[in-house]
């Protein structure tokens, strides 16, 4: 137990003055039963049989006192809480490709509508980020529930370039780590570059069982690093990636600066990062696929140590502790001492 102002502990030092000066108020009134007794005037409680009963009330007055007194001292403890939260870090592909119109209207929309659906349905206790990756990977959001913001940050999303999911997948656990308060789990190289390529720290920092990963996107990656790496890393740590597949198996044929492209969903490469982490696969075109993902995203229930303050309890224990003592005394002798 630890006190939040420790100094006031010294008001403890109290009680053993009123404990003597309880004791010297029953030395005058045993002086006053002694001269006085013998001519009737007053009754001695020694022969009512209440000697022994009439100091319990005190004892208990006392115990409310110091009680109270403990309690200016503010204590807290480390308390283990059981909260039902969870972390989402939305994972949007904004490479050149998602502007397909194999799902239509594009990829990209096809992908936004998909994930504010989600957002809208999830409940109180769940925080969203947003992550965006093309041929790098930056946090757009970090996570939060205010919903509207959530939302406005999905609109803003554009398609840019190539497309490393690894990246992805990466700046996600990173963005969960510095949410859960841990040291980042990526090191950045390339310094020179606007968008560097993150690359993991060796040794896993955390363990976030409660954090998940939605990774939409058609799964076509030419940009390292290798997304099995990654979702093995993410395993490592306790988070699961849900995969959206955005796109069509067929495909479609795009433009992408002055080349033309057939891009097309690459289903087994998102089946496999969502098996390595305890996640599952959707398919964007699948309404009820795509439905079934609320259901299967829930928050859970998790322990957490967190610093609680107990001067209200204590205060209140004390304050019982007054009312049984004076309850007492007037059972007893009809007045409170």
């Amino acid at each position: 137990m630890k006190f939040i102002w420790p100094t006031l502990l010294l008001t403890l030092f109290c009680v053993p003055l009123l404990v003597l000066l309880y004791l010297r108020l029953r030395a005058q009134r045993r002086k006053v039963v002694t001269r006085y007794g013998s001519m009737g005037l007053i009754q001695d409680a020694r022969g009512s049989g209440m000697g022994v009963r009439r100091h319990v009330p005190a004892l208990i007055f006392l115990a409310g006192i110091s009680i109270l007194l403990f309690s200016l001292a503010r204590p807290k403890a480390t308390v283990s809480v059981p909260k039902i939260d969870g972390t989402v870090i939305l994972t949007f592909d904004v490479s050149g490709s998602m502007v397909a119109n194999d799902l239509p209207p594009t990829r990209m929309e096809a992908a936004k509508a998909a994930a504010k659906q989600f957002v809208e349905k999830q409940p109180t206790g769940i925080s969203i980020g947003v992550v965006a990756f093309s041929d790098g990977g930056i946090s757009v959001q970090a996570p939060t529930d205010n919903r509207e913001e959530t939302l406005t940050t999905i609109e803003r999303l554009v398609p840019r370039r190539g497309t490393s999911v690894g990246n992805g997948i990466l700046v996600a656990l990173n963005t969960i780590a510095v949410d859960a308060g841990d040291p980042p789990i990526l090191k950045s190289t390339g310094p020179s570059s606007t968008e560097p390529t993150p690359t993991p720290v060796p040794a896993p920092q955390g363990w976030y069982p409660s954090a998940v990963v939605v990774l939409l996107t058609d799964g076509e990656n030419n940009q390292s690093p290798d997304p099995i790496a990654a979702a093995d890393l993410a395993a490592d740590l306790g988070v699961r990636v849900y995969t959206v597949g955005i796109g069509s198996a067929a495909g479609t044929t795009i433009e992408v600066e002055g080349f033309t492209v057939h891009t097309s969903l690459d289903e087994a490469m998102l089946q496999n990062i969502s098996s390595t982490t305890g996640g599952v696969y959707y398919n964007a075109g699948d309404e009820a696929q795509l439905r079934k993902i609320y259901d299967d995203i829930k928050p859970k229930l998790s322990i957490k140590p967190e610093d609680m303050e107990l001067t209200s309890i204590f205060a209140g224990a004390g304050m019982i502790v007054f009312l049984i003592g004076g309850m007492l005394s007037l059972l007893w002798f009809g007045h409170v001492p």
